[in-house]
Formats: structure tokens, C-alpha cells, sequence
């Protein structure tokens, strides 16, 4: 039987502005298994990203209760989720979040760093595997959008975590190098780290492309 990496049950999700209530999450219930692949799909404002930070640790749910490998995020201290997002979780933004002041090989090791253990030959292993071996030393603004998210991409496997998160990963990229991304997300993210994969999608790309 597969692990069960992810469950979320009756999460809720309200923002409040003076004293009025706008709920975005109302009831949420699935659990996610080592192995799958998931798409999280709606139109924009449906709460797919609230949703994404909540299952990365990056707000906390209004109501209802999250599991992580067993562990009840609630119950977490701020330093024990730093460690759940550094070590479990690997994150893949639409708009990039590259440091714009260092290499391509700088920004995929730094995560590395607050692990405890600095690996640039394991960066270095990665960006080739993304197809950048000739791109290690180019800061963000040296390379395309395509490039850039290749960089993501890498950074996000470099401490080996037991799911990705992957917000929008094609929202700002041409529908060909979107492509492109999605087919390195599924062929090399799921091929040396075949654990749960969420991706939210607002637009039409996902549903046509053929999740395994």
C-alpha cells in the first residue's frame, strides 16, 4: 500500500476585512499517496494558491485539520515547519523567487545550506539534468523564462523532498516552452523523485496534458 504523504480534512480558509468574513476554502477533504501526481484545477480566485501555501506550510488553515506524513501541522512550532518546508516539500513558483544577485548554481545549492550541509556538486548534478550544464555561473537575469524555471525546478530537488509543490509552473512561459516545462516536470521530477505532485492550474494546458 502506497504512504500516505499528504491529508487535509475539513480545511477551512476565511480572510477577514473589517470584521467581514470572505471564506475561500470551505470544507476541503483529499489525501494525497506517494507516487501520484495531482492537478489542483479552477478559474483564478477559486483558492487554488491559498490552498498550495496551506499544504506547503505557508499560512495556516482557518479550520479543520493537516497532515504531513502523520504530523499535525497545528501543532508545529515555527522552527519545526522552517524544517517541514526545507525538508519535505520542494516548491516550484510561476514567478520564479530566484535570488537575482547569484548564479544559477548559487540559488538551486542555497536551500542546501539551511539543510545543514551546502552541496554544489548536487546543484551542479541537478542543472545538468535540467539541460543547464552550460548555464552554472549566469545570474536569473542572464537567462530566459524557460531557463529560469528549469533553475526552479532544480532547486527544488535538491534536498531530495518527499513531495513538490508546483504553483502556476507554466503561467508566465509561451505555450511551447510550457510544454517543455511540464515535460520535465513529469519525466524528471517523477522519475528520480516519484513522490506526490500538486499543481494548480487556472488555465486550459493541464486538462490536455496526459498525467500518468
Amino acid at each position: 500500500m502506497a504512504t500516505l504523504i499528504i491529508s487535509l480534512e475539513k480545511i477551512t480558509k476565511s480572510y477577514y476585512i473589517k470584521e467581514e468574513e470572505f471564506p475561500v476554502l470551505k470544507g476541503i477533504n483529499f489525501d494525497i499517496k506517494k507516487g501520484e501526481f495531482v492537478a489542483l484545477m479552477g478559474p483564478s480566485g477559486s483558492g487554488k494558491s491559498t490552498l498550495l501555501n496551506i499544504i506547503g506550510a505557508l499560512d495556516k488553515p482557518t479550520g479543520g485539520n493537516y497532515h504531513i506524513q502523520s504530523k499535525l501541522v497545528s501543532d508545529l512550532s515555527s522552527d519545526e515547519l522552517a524544517d517541514i518546508r526545507n525538508r519535505y516539500i520542494g516548491f516550484i513558483f510561476q514567478n520564479f523567487n530566484l535570488i537575482p544577485t547569484i548564479s544559477a548554481l548559487e540559488n538551486v545549492a542555497l536551500p542546501s545550506f539551511y539543510a545543514g550541509a551546502l552541496d554544489y556538486d548536487r546543484a551542479k548534478e541537478l542543472l545538468t539534468m535540467v539541460g543547464l550544464a552550460d548555464r552554472l555561473n549566469n545570474r536569473p537575469n542572464e537567462l530566459s523564462g524557460g531557463q529560469r524555471q528549469r533553475v526552479s525546478i532544480a532547486r527544488s530537488l535538491i534536498n531530495s523532498p518527499e513531495f513538490i509543490l508546483a504553483d502556476e509552473p507554466t503561467g508566465n512561459l509561451d505555450s511551447k516552452t510550457g510544454k517543455e516545462i511540464m515535460d520535465l516536470i513529469q519525466k524528471k521530477v517523477r522519475k528520480n523523485y516519484p513522490d506526490g505532485n500538486s499543481r494548480p492550474t487556472s488555465g486550459p494546458d493541464y486538462r490536455s496534458y496526459n498525467l500518468p
